[in-house]
């Protein structure tokens, strides 16, 4: 067996597929390798309250969540950046003075808008019938958003990140300008496709997470692999020493790969365990 790996595994689309289906063989490979000695850290845009139990219970040593502004391991919190009070105060009240429907992520729970499950649902059927889900027309905006609250304070101090539906791509833009003490991104589509814009705290990737994490270990980065799908995920590739793409991922992130494995739902995570000798095929 290899000398112990710290592997950095994104979560949609690398351990689930686009409709949230975990498969058998990827919960096999993660508990064969940490029985082997590795560490296995998620590594996600998810908050730790869109953790549902069948993805806690794969079993992990920690979480690296919210693209790199929460990091805990072996159950202790290690790094926790929030955005303050006063820029959601400020995010909030510009959302609403533009109309825009949005959710504030936290680890509490994901804190949704007025009418952000109306306005969402056409939105999210658009994002799951571009990774080819079937039946995508039909969707309710809780069958893709798990863990969403209605009705709740949208003045918050516990915020990783906000996310917001774009009326167009000048939201996104005019986000860049208004808020530069924040990290502003968009997701759902390349460019002028994108579903979303999203808003976080500055400086914060998983990058960021990754190097955090090593310090408290004090481990070495050469013992470090990433595993992703999406463009957002090239900064955490970057992070670590040996880096694999999913065959479902996007062509970018392929790019930028060591390695490209099959596809997630075609044992993705399995194959790349064993190719890496992480675990016996």
């Amino acid at each position: 067996m290899s000398a112990r790996k710290i592997l950095f595994l994104d979560v949609d689309g690398t351990i689930t597929d686009y409709e949230n289906n975990i498969p058998a063989s990827c919960v096999a490979a993660i508990q064969a390798a940490r029985a082997n000695g590795h560490l296995a850290y998620m590594c996600t845009g998810r908050s730790k309250a869109e953790v549902p139990p069948e993805l806690e219970a794969i079993g992990f040593d920690g979480m690296l969540g919210g693209n790199g502004s929460y990091v805990e391991s072996a159950g202790e919190v290690v790094m926790h950046q929030l955005i303050t009070a006063d820029q959601c105060r400020h995010i909030v009240d510009w959302l609403h003075g533009r109309g825009l429907e949005f959710y504030l992520e936290s680890n509490n729970g994901l804190f949704a808008s007025e009418n952000f499950r109306e306005a969402a649902r056409p939105v999210l059927q658009t994002y799951m019938g571009r990774k080819g889900v079937e039946g995508a027309d039909e969707l309710e905006t809780d069958d893709v958003m798990h863990g969403m609250v209605y009705g709740a304070p949208l003045y918050r101090d516990d915020l990783n990140k906000v996310s917001f539906i774009l009326s167009s791509y000048q939201d996104h833009l005019d986000s860049i300008e208004e808020f530069p003490d924040l990290e502003c991104h968009t997701w759902g589509g390349a460019g002028e496709t994108a579903l979303f814009g999203d808003m976080g705290v500055r400086g914060i990737t998983k990058a960021h997470a990754v190097n955090t994490l090593l310090e408290h270990l004090g481990a070495d980065r050469a013992d470090t692999i990433a595993f992703g799908d999406a463009k957002i995920d090239i900064p955490m590739f970057e992070a670590c020493a040996t880096s694999v793409a999913m065959g479902s991922g996007g062509d970018e992130c392929k790019a930028a790969a060591d390695y490209v494995t099959t596809d997630v739902v075609d044992d993705g995570i399995w194959n790349a365990f064993v190719h890496l000798g992480l675990i016996e095929g």
